[in-house]
């Protein structure tokens, strides 16, 4: 059995800190009608807090959401996964950073709720970062850079999904079933779809100069659910981010996980 490094073991509980904050919209979209509630990741983690030991359980996911960081800090920056020096790859690596990036306020947020810190948000954060982008120069035109980017990540993971380019990335045992190609599917499909809605909020923003027009996924499941037969699909939709959760879990055992190298010291330097 191959030792795994430090870094490794870190990113691993990175990829387990992000499919628990799925499961846990996921079950809140799923339990919403009955309870209430915003099926949301930061939501997600107010269930967490008040759970038994909750503020244990939250710094451990804040610990884990800050290995996935410095993961997506590699895999962008130091190319870890040897993406191609090409459009498409530099377009990989780039939405790679912007992942880190938004899950750094995740982990912020839990941090921040672990050790019972204030100035806690409990809104996803969309229209803050959308009123924030349209203040800037040729402000519009930036959240609908923003809008395009999300909805390319949209596509890119149904894609990896239907297409099993999941695959390449993992390291999974020749005796597994087929349970775990059908939870990365399903998983990677739902989660592109509430992609495409996110994106175009963002472009719709964009539009008409309304930063309170951009949404995340709370928006996304509504939006789902007043569509024709919308429960069906927006139970369909909710499940499908249970999947994606799960996946996290598979990423977690069998991602192929390749840690930045450290260049050596010199030899004589300072000598």
């Amino acid at each position: 059995m191959q030792i795994q490094s430090p870094f490794q073991w870190l990113a691993r509980s990175g990829y387990a800190a992000r499919g628990t904050v799925y499961v846990l919209v996921s079950g809140l979209a799923l339990f919403s009608s009955f309870g209430g509630g915003k099926p949301d990741s930061k939501s997600a983690l107010q269930v967490v807090l008040e759970q038994p030991l909750g503020r244990i359980w939250l710094g451990l996911i804040a610990v884990g959401l800050v290995g996935f960081i410095a993961w997506r800090v590699a895999q962008a920056l130091a190319n870890a996964d040897g993406h191609p020096n090409t459009l498409k790859g530099l377009g990989v690596r780039f939405g790679l950073l912007i992942s880190a990036v938004v899950y750094s306020s995740l982990a912020i947020y839990a941090a921040s709720m672990a050790f019972n810190i204030g100035g806690q948000n409990g809104s996803e954060g969309e229209s803050e970062l959308s009123a924030w982008l349209i203040d800037q120069p040729f402000g519009r035109y930036l959240l609908a850079g923003v809008g395009v980017a999300v909805v390319g990540a949209g596509i890119a993971q149904v894609i990896k999904g239907v297409g099993h380019g999941y695959r390449k990335y993992l390291d999974i045992p020749s005796t597994a079933g087929t349970a775990i190609d059908w939870i990365c599917v399903y998983g990677l499909a739902a989660r592109g779809v509430v992609f495409l809605i996110t994106g175009v909020f963002f472009l719709y923003a964009a539009f008409v100069v309304d930063p309170d027009q951009a949404g995340g996924i709370s928006d996304a499941l509504a939006w789902v659910r007043q569509l024709p037969f919308g429960a069906v699909l927006y139970a369909v939709v909710a499940i499908g981010l249970l999947a994606f959760g799960l996946y996290g879990f598979v990423e977690a055992a069998y991602r192929r996980i390749r840690p930045p190298p450290i260049p050596a010291p010199l030899d004589g330097v300072g000598l």
